[in-house]
């Protein structure tokens, strides 16, 4: 029997506003919680680490992860200086890429993906359109993560802009990925 799992959203840029699928997961989810930054508008990697690692304190396994963008790679910097703790798998959505022309310049210390591998199974799922990310750069992060891949379309950076809503494709993605660890979410 699966067992069941709290969802942590690790937002990126801006805590992903009403209008995000995360936003919506997180409602709709019985067992959700959420990062919460000092510093939504002025991402800093390290300070960001610290934000994952103080919302993961309290949390008692298994705890799923839910990244989208910059919580991505911070997702990736906690794993590589932290203990695994209670996460039990990592759904990592659209990560950007560092060295790519939209990048924002204010997102200090955020650096290209590299391993070691992540200490739990992940799944990075991408667009075919994400004008933060190219499907060769979100497979190379994908690999250096030790994670799997999924290329969920043309759904630009599969945010609020990209008016997919709830993004209910993604939540099916995310069950079946949680299901596969011998997890549920709901």
């Amino acid at each position: 029997m699966p067992h069941l799992a709290t969802v942590l959203i690790v937002p990126g840029i801006d805590d992903s506003g009403p209008s995000h699928w995360q936003t919506a997961w997180q409602a709709r989810l019985p067992r959700a919680a959420r990062v919460t930054q000092a510093d939504w508008a002025h991402p800093h990697l390290i300070n960001w680490v610290h934000g994952l690692e103080a919302a993961l304190k309290p949390l008692q396994g298994p705890v799923v992860l839910a990244a989208h963008s910059l919580g991505c790679l911070t997702v990736a910097a906690w794993a590589a200086g932290h203990a695994q703790g209670p996460v039990a798998a990592a759904f990592l959505v659209a990560p950007p890429d560092p060295a790519g022309p939209q990048f924002p310049p204010l997102a200090r210390g955020f650096g290209e993906p590299s391993g070691p591998a992540l200490p739990f199974p992940s799944l990075v799922v991408a667009s075919q359109d994400d004008p933060f990310a190219s499907p060769a750069f979100s497979q190379r992060a994908a690999r250096a993560w030790g994670a799997s891949f999924h290329l969920a379309g043309s759904l630009g950076h599969i945010n609020a802009a990209s008016g997919i809503g709830a993004w209910e494709q993604g939540l099916e993605i995310f069950r079946a990925f949680c299901q596969e660890q011998g997890l549920r979410v709901d």
